[in-house]
């Protein structure tokens, strides 16, 4: 077995082009279009650099060695790579023939410390009597979905919100991919593996989450919901596992409760659509929506509480960015959606 120490220091030589960005505190994400187009973000703003790889030959050695220190396999058959660098960094990358035009690669990178909320009222993300009712959330053991785009402080946020979490209580974490750091002294972090080349081994969100269950957890995190593990997180909810925490992709608090049903709805199980509204209700206190802003920063834009009716959700926003009135129906809860039979 080769060791780690020599993958780690032939992946450093093989991402050299790169180096000074993937070393930069500034910086947030690098994406790559090809060898010679290079991107970085620092502060929410895309900026073309001069950075390159020598060609598109260095640039796939590079991935190749990505893939061969996360375990993956990288090739005309498998052109789609999942993996972390050492230093947690996320790496997405797709290669010809599904990128006919070059390999492109996206490189998320990570705070090595996690925000507190009060770190986010400092930075400006969110204001003082919205971090008053994320706290109050947390303390009150709410079950709290964050939604947003991709980009918008999603994850800093749910970190933020995990920080609040008394230290005497045990967090089980469930990722699809490891990005949370939480500073907490009983954190039990799990994540979701992919087959290996013949198929085997693969180990998915929603087993993780039925063994979690069973780990005796005050607190259940999932990092992103993407598929029916959704509603696995749903009746746990509402059997007693209160102060659950997850994200997932919406742009307002009224989608994010429908994509949630689109989730939960693609387990086996196969509730009917009035049961699985009804659990919904009953298991989600509160929806924070995330958002980036025109200037490039994220900040938290609205906190909705959610109560159920038999007209479908109801949506009172207690909390609006750029001070709007709070404690009134939220735009999405006045729809004719959110009031669906």
């Amino acid at each position: 077995m080769i060791p780690a120490s020599l993958h780690e220091r032939n992946l450093r030589a093989l991402l050299a082009p790169i180096a000074d960005l993937l070393a930069e505190r500034e910086v947030s994400e690098v994406m790559i279009n090809g060898p010679a187009q290079i991107y970085a973000e620092r502060h929410g703003r895309l900026l073309l650099t001069e950075h390159r790889f020598a060609d598109g030959d260095a640039l796939m050695a590079a991935l190749r060695g990505v893939a061969q220190y996360a375990g993956r396999t990288l090739g005309p058959d498998d052109p789609i790579l999942e993996a972390r660098l050492p230093d947690g960094s996320r790496v997405e990358a797709v290669i010809p023939p599904a990128a006919p035009d070059g390999p492109i690669v996206s490189i998320r990178r990570f705070a090595r410390t996690a925000f507190t909320l009060a770190q986010l009222v400092a930075r400006g993300s969110v204001h003082r009597d919205g971090a008053d009712q994320l706290l109050a959330l947390v303390a009150q053991r709410k079950n709290v979905l964050v939604a947003g785009g991709t980009g918008s402080g999603k994850t800093s946020l749910l970190q933020a919100l995990c920080a609040a979490i008394p230290r005497d209580q045990r967090i089980v974490v469930i990722e699809d991919s490891r990005e949370l750091q939480l500073p907490h002294p009983q954190v039990v972090q799990l994540e979701a593996q992919p087959a290996d080349a013949r198929g085997r081994g693969r180990i998915s969100v929603r087993q993780l989450f039925c063994a979690t269950l069973r780990l005796r957890p005050d607190r259940i995190v999932v990092g992103e919901l993407r598929g029916p593990e959704a509603l696995e997180l749903i009746q746990a909810m509402t059997s007693g596992h209160g102060g659950c925490l997850s994200t997932l992709h919406a742009t307002t608090p009224h989608d994010a409760l429908a994509r949630l049903e689109t989730l939960a709805s693609m387990s086996d199980v196969g509730l009917p659509l009035a049961a699985l509204r009804a659990q919904i209700g009953s298991a989600i206190d509160a929806v924070v929506q995330t958002h980036r802003r025109e200037d490039g920063s994220r900040g938290v834009h609205e906190i909705a509480l959610l109560a159920h009716s038999r007209r479908g959700y109801a949506l009172r926003s207690v909390y609006r960015e750029q001070d709007e009135p709070a404690a009134e129906e939220s735009a999405a809860a006045r729809g004719s959606g959110s009031e669906a039979a």
